[in-house]
């Protein structure tokens, strides 16, 4: 959930954390998984679809069955098209795997036999950075941790400590408007999704 945005500390700034849709790598903060060029394994009507399980890599990455060695992580949702442009994953996504469009035989010219589209996944054995406070996934939710990166702008970290930034301040609700939010709030995210205001408190 490492991401950076714009942020308003109590009633003083007007803008919002600007939240962006994005798979994101634990451990480095602000980057997308890079789209991978997947190849057909034949575990599946539809490549990667809910409940299937993706091999290790970030750059090259097979569909296996998920009870084999290989496996490393569960599609939770699946999505064609682009994340920008599409549904939020589910918040326990601990990674997006982006899913570059296949053609049979290659080329522009073949038929398209896996779209374009995207993949919400759930590492199959922790630690899971998309869980709150884990400091890494695609989205921020609500007991996540984020620190003051400058120029108004914020980004996610461990609230264990145990990542390169101390954690600030800790997201403590989800609401539809930051009139919602408790006195205690002194930060405002934008995360996104029917409940877009994060409420945060100083830690």
């Amino acid at each position: 959930m490492r991401r950076s945005g714009s942020v308003g500390a109590g009633c003083v700034l007007p803008v919002l954390l600007a939240a962006l849709l994005t798979g994101c790598r634990p451990g480095v903060p602000g980057s997308a998984a890079p789209a991978s060029e997947p190849q057909l394994a034949g575990y599946g009507a539809v490549f990667l679809g809910v409940d299937e399980c993706s091999s290790f890599g970030t750059t090259r990455v097979t569909e296996v069955p998920c009870t084999g060695e290989r496996a490393a992580a569960r599609v939770i949702a699946r999505y064609d098209g682009r994340p920008e442009d599409g549904p939020l994953c589910p918040p326990a996504t601990d990674f997006v795997l982006h899913i570059s469009p296949q053609r049979a035989g290659g080329g522009e010219a073949g038929d398209v036999v896996i779209p374009r589209g995207y993949a919400c996944m759930r590492k199959l054995e922790p630690p899971h950075p998309g869980d709150p406070g884990g400091g890494g996934g695609p989205r921020t939710v609500p007991g996540d941790c984020v620190y003051r990166a400058g120029r108004g702008q914020v980004r996610e970290t461990a609230c264990d400590g145990s990542g390169r930034s101390e954690p600030e301040y800790r997201v403590t609700r989800a609401v539809r408007d930051r009139a919602q939010c408790p006195p205690s709030t002194a930060l405002y995210v934008e995360i996104g999704g029917s409940r877009p205001v994060g409420c945060a408190r100083r830690l």
